[in-house]
């Protein structure tokens, strides 16, 4: 039973992420951070499909889990393979929504924290930076959902600097929505064995 709700929550939570960035994200060149940010700003550039690049940016640190991490690297594999799918399945849903840049950013962000919030509370993720954090979490104590707001600022910047201003300002109300929304889930909760 444990198995076939945690699977829930991965296609669940992958489903918030693939929508936030689809439907919120793409249609304003905004950008969320780690893996995923850097798959948004290679789409922008060259217009590759930022599912496929998640799985090729994200194979170096799940070959660092799979000697260091074993548990994350099993359960982080699967979220961050369907969740790439879905993202690269639901890309015709862009321009599906017309709200203001700046409501956009802030649905996106929420979207894509709860999708992640909702997986890490089940001890997974989509891989990428989210691993990273809660590796980092798990060794320090430092709420993942704050990690994983410094690991995107770094990535968005990078973003905001190749792009425009308004991509900068727009990502950082964005990662702003997924930190806080990430934390809000998975704060003073147990995680579900």
């Amino acid at each position: 039973m444990y198995w076939m709700k945690k699977g829930l929550v991965i296609l669940v939570g992958s489903i918030f992420i693939a929508l936030g960035i689809n439907l919120f994200l793409i249609p304003y060149k905004v950008l969320d951070g780690g893996i995923i940010g850097i798959a948004l700003i290679l789409n922008y550039l060259w217009a590759l499909k930022p599912g496929l690049m998640i799985i090729l940016f994200s194979i170096p640190i799940f070959i660092v889990a799979w000697f260091n991490y074993r548990e994350y690297f099993y359960n982080s594999l699967h979220g961050m393979i369907i969740s790439s799918f879905l993202i690269d399945l639901f890309q015709p849903l862009v321009r599906f929504i017309h709200i203001g840049s700046i409501y956009s950013s802030i649905s996106g962000g929420i979207f894509v924290g709860v999708g992640i919030g909702l997986m890490l509370r089940f001890k997974t993720s989509t891989g990428g930076t989210d691993l990273v954090a809660q590796l980092l979490s798990d060794k320090t104590g430092i709420n993942v959902g704050i990690l994983i707001f410094i690991i995107d600022s770094i990535v968005v910047l990078c973003g905001g600097l190749l792009l425009s201003a308004d991509t900068l300002l727009l990502s950082i109300i964005t990662i702003f929505f997924v930190g806080v929304t990430t934390s809000l889930i998975t704060r003073n909760v147990p995680q579900v064995e």
